[in-house]
């Protein structure tokens, strides 16, 4: 076949001029995608800062709505607060009464283990000012950190402690509450009992059982030496320490889990007429670990001299810390020393460094002793009882033993003077002064 020279020119112009015109083409189509990518980069980061941004506000409203509702629930507090006692109250009571020691005995709230008592009942701050008489000067009966106690009459006659506290923010709610849900449920004769409560806008107040003879501190360490009450006598002295040591093996031993009182100390114990030891002051309770000297890991807080050395060195607190402040205690009614003097001589002024050494020597223990007593005690007693002290305030916890173990050997020692408490009644009546709490 023959082909037109002409032809074949135009064509190979025509492949000539095409050809370098293909190679553009997919350059055009890379810009395009770089393009599309671009601008899903762009939107992906765009809807990522959207969603974080959203986030963050609905976290914040959340917090807002939070915040309201914690402080709409302070502005309610009183019913609140009078609700969840109601509950505590009405659901278990624990119970050391005479024959009903077992451990962990725990009962309902009813009229056969409770039937002696009425209940705590929640009064209004006006109901109080009248009992008190506008919380007057004259019926006051002691104050310190934690506020000021009046003597009151309440509208139905009874005679009453009105502690008024003065602790502010959330240790001073949580101290009142705390006080008051333990006072409400666990019923002992060592225990002073809780009457009722006020919880009125931002009073808050305890009632409590009056105690006439005020507290172990007023008659152990009187302000005047000159002073018209007589000082305590050993078996009186007796029959306090075996009433501590029974409160503190009621809520250490008795009940579950666990109390450990934490701020036991001789202005916490409270004397009735006949001279009898009730522990009061729960504010700084905690509950202890069901195990056995479980360790609970919490602030140092109490009083100095009292204070077990591993609670006030590392913050471990048990029940062993009650037991060393129990030894303190017993120290005071011993020597009738405070724990810390710095006006007694050099040596002198930490009672348990004084005393421990001393306690183990038959000889030097009757230099320790009060000289209130004038020598009116058993010496036979006196060295069982610098023994137990002395195991109270050991250092290392493990060596402390239970309280248990403390009231079966107080026990025989003070039986002997279960009698002198209506005698001391009748005794210090003519000669007793305003009770000091």
């Amino acid at each position: 076949m023959e082909t037109n020279p002409a032809s074949a020119t135009s064509n190979q112009k025509l492949q000539h001029h095409l050809s370098p015109q293909t190679p553009p083409q997919p350059h055009h189509n890379h810009l395009g995608l770089l393009h599309s990518n671009s601008i899903f980069a762009i939107f992906i980061a765009t809807a990522s800062l959207i969603a974080l941004l959203a986030i963050f506000f609905i976290i914040l409203l959340f917090r807002r709505l939070k915040s309201a509702k914690k402080h709409a629930n302070w502005e309610r507090s009183d019913t609140s607060f009078d609700k969840s006692i109601s509950v505590a109250r009405n659901t278990a009571i624990y119970d050391c009464s005479p024959g009903n020691l077992g451990r962990g005995s725990l009962g309902a709230a009813n009229s056969s283990n409770n039937g002696h008592r009425r209940g705590v009942q929640v009064f209004t701050y006006k109901e109080l000012e009248v009992a008190t008489e506008g919380f007057s000067e004259r019926n006051v009966l002691g104050n310190g950190g934690y506020g000021v106690v009046y003597k009151g009459v309440l509208s139905d006659g009874t005679v009453a402690a009105i502690k008024m506290l003065h602790w502010q923010g959330k240790q001073g709610e949580r101290a009142f509450r705390i006080e008051v849900d333990l006072l409400s449920r666990l019923h002992s004769p060592y225990l002073v009992d809780l009457l009722g409560y006020c919880a009125d806008q931002n009073h808050r107040l305890l009632i409590l059982e009056y105690m006439p003879h005020g507290t172990l501190k007023h008659h152990l360490h009187p302000l005047h030496s000159h002073g018209q009450h007589r000082p305590l006598d050993w078996g009186t002295r007796l029959a306090i320490a075996l009433d501590c040591a029974r409160a503190l093996e009621f809520l250490h031993e008795h009940t579950v889990p666990s109390v450990i009182h934490r701020n036991f100390k001789c202005t916490n114990i409270l004397l009735d007429d006949n001279f009898r030891a009730k522990v009061s002051d729960l504010g700084l309770a905690k509950m202890g670990s069901d195990k056995v000297n479980g360790q609970i890991s919490t602030r140092v807080l109490g009083t100095t001299g009292y204070l077990a050395p591993e609670y006030a060195s590392t913050g471990k607190l048990t029940t062993k810390s009650d037991i060393y402040s129990y030894g303190i205690v017993l120290l005071e009614l011993l020597t009738g020393r405070v724990p810390v003097d710095s006006k007694r001589p050099a040596g002198e002024h930490v009672l348990v460094s004084w005393a421990l050494p001393r306690l183990t020597n038959r000889d030097n223990i009757l230099e320790m002793v009060d000289p209130a007593l004038k020598g009116h005690f058993s010496k036979k007693e006196l060295i069982q009882v610098a023994a137990i002290a002395a195991m109270c305030v050991q250092p290392e916890a493990d060596y402390r033993p239970l309280m248990t173990d403390v009231v079966q050997s107080l026990i025989p020692l003070a039986k002997n003077y279960s009698s002198i408490s209506s005698s001391n009644s009748l005794r210090f009546q003519n000669n007793a002064v305003s009770p000091r709490y």
